[in-house]
C-alpha cells in the first residue's frame, strides 16, 4: 500500500501555489499545469506526487 501521508504533503504543495494566482479557480490551475505537462509530452496521469510538485513549481517558475 503507497503512503497516505503523501496526500497531505502534496495537497498542502498544491495550496502553496494556488495561492500564488488566487483568482484562477481550481479548474484553471489545473488545466493551466496539466497543459503545460501535455505539451511537453508527459501525460499527466502517471507521475507520482513528487513529480507532479516538479511540474508545479517549473510552470510557476516559468509563468509568473
Amino acid at each position: 500500500m503507497r503512503n497516505p501521508e503523501r496526500i497531505d504533503k502534496f495537497c498542502s504543495k498544491l495550496a502553496e501555489y494556488w495561492k500564488e494566482v488566487p483568482d484562477w479557480r481550481f479548474g484553471q490551475l489545473m488545466s493551466n499545469v496539466l497543459g503545460s505537462m501535455a505539451s511537453e509530452g508527459r501525460d499527466p496521469f502517471f507521475p507520482e506526487e513528487d513529480e507532479m510538485i516538479e511540474y508545479f513549481k517549473k510552470y510557476f517558475e516559468q509563468n509568473t
